[in-house]
């Protein structure tokens, strides 16, 4: 049975969870406030520039807040930034105890908000549900802590690892509600990227659709070097209001990308490598765009190279119950491959979803050791 800590803190989880997708460049937060045993006041940050979770649960609670508990799924922030400090907010309310589950992973603010509250004489409890407050937060916790952002590839493909035919026929690989859950995920994300192969193969829209409407369509960017795009394709005639941005390198036509700036497609010219837009560079400036959670729904080239730059975090992978076969046809990850399966990517903290006959593994890539360092550890090759 959960102890009344960890029951306020997954409330305050679950609220912090219907920011998801509205809150870049700042994290998911949820606030409840407890008196007694009687919650008095909640809320959630809703989006950058908007009220703090913690705010907002104040409010509610108005005078009922002095000397109750406030439980928060992230420290509370203790500098001017968009908003006023929280730390300020909670002592000039009476609060008597916080208990945090996580402190700011920011290298410059880490632990600074609760040593002020402790310091004003708030108790102050950290670590109730870490575990789940990091996860919620990883793109938040990987972007502020290094500067870049938070990268998922979705890939639908064969039980033999297919992506389409070998003429391109990839409609429908997966079924419907399968398809219902990428929409959720590109609602989820701050930005679609696609390689120019995938826009002329599929002519994708890039927008999530979701059932019942209210999905909010995150910007689209596709990698093509040489601007190959054509100028009535979907990613640009779609009624969406999310803007699309052309990926390019120098080798790109600059007549061609002067009639793409006129239907109102953002050129971004980034340095090459290997004779193709260098990835890194353009996570780099998405990062730099305040971006944080990118949903990478390219081929397997472009798959490749990410994962080659060691630029993917998780992976989602749809597995349809469908042998398509012949060595033409296009897999998942492709690129030059690894010599050894010594140096292949393991997954890790795999989770399974059923959608009707498909299956998603979730997980996080990881590159193996090498053959010999393992064997210097004494273990099995």
């Amino acid at each position: 049975m959960l102890d009344a800590d960890d029951r306020f803190m997954w409330m305050a989880l679950d609220l912090a969870r219907q920011g998801r997708g509205r809150t870049s460049p700042n994290p998911m937060v949820g606030a409840v406030i407890v008196q007694g045993s009687e919650v008095v006041g909640s809320g959630y940050h809703q989006a950058a520039g908007g009220p703090h979770a913690e705010i907002l649960a104040l409010e509610k609670a108005g005078e009922q807040a002095k000397g109750a508990t406030l439980y928060v799924n992230f420290e509370p922030c203790n500098h001017h930034g968009r908003t006023g400090p929280c730390t300020e907010a909670i002592i000039n309310a009476g609060i008597g105890r916080v208990v945090a589950a996580m402190q700011d992973p920011n290298p410059l603010v880490s632990g600074k908000g609760l040593a002020r509250l402790a310091e004003a004489g708030v108790k102050v409890k950290e670590g109730v549900l870490e575990d789940k407050a990091r996860k919620l937060n990883e793109a938040f916790i990987k972007y502020i802590s290094t500067g870049m952002p938070y990268v998922s590839v979705k890939v639908a493909m064969s039980l033999d690892g297919k992506i389409g035919t070998k003429t391109g026929d990839s409609h429908w690989i997966t079924g419907e509600k399968a398809r219902q859950f990428v929409h959720r995920l590109r609602d989820h994300s701050d930005v679609i990227v696609v390689g120019i192969e995938t826009v002329l193969k599929d002519n994708p829209r890039l927008t999530a659709r979701l059932e019942g409407g209210g999905g909010r369509d995150p910007l689209r960017v596709v990698v093509d070097s040489t601007a190959r795009l054509p100028l009535d394709a979907k990613v640009i005639e779609s009624s969406s209001s999310a803007e699309t941005v052309l990926a390019v390198t120098e080798k790109a036509s600059k007549e061609k990308c002067r009639a793409l700036e006129a239907r109102g497609v953002e050129i971004l010219i980034l340095p090459s490598l290997e004779n193709r837009v260098d990835v890194s560079a353009l996570m780099k400036n998405l990062a730099d765009r305040e971006l944080v959670n990118i949903l990478v729904e390219g081929g397997g080239t472009l798959n490749y190279s990410l994962l080659e730059q060691s630029l993917v975090d998780k992976l989602f992978l749809f597995i349809a119950p469908l042998i398509i076969g012949g060595k033409e046809s296009p897999t998942a990850f492709a690129g030059a491959g690894i010599h050894s399966l010594s140096k292949a990517w393991s997954v890790e903290d795999v989770e399974l979803k059923q959608f009707d006959h498909d299956m998603l593994v979730i997980g996080y890539p990881k590159k193996q050791e090498s053959a010999d360092r393992r064997q210097e550890q004494g273990e099995g090759v």
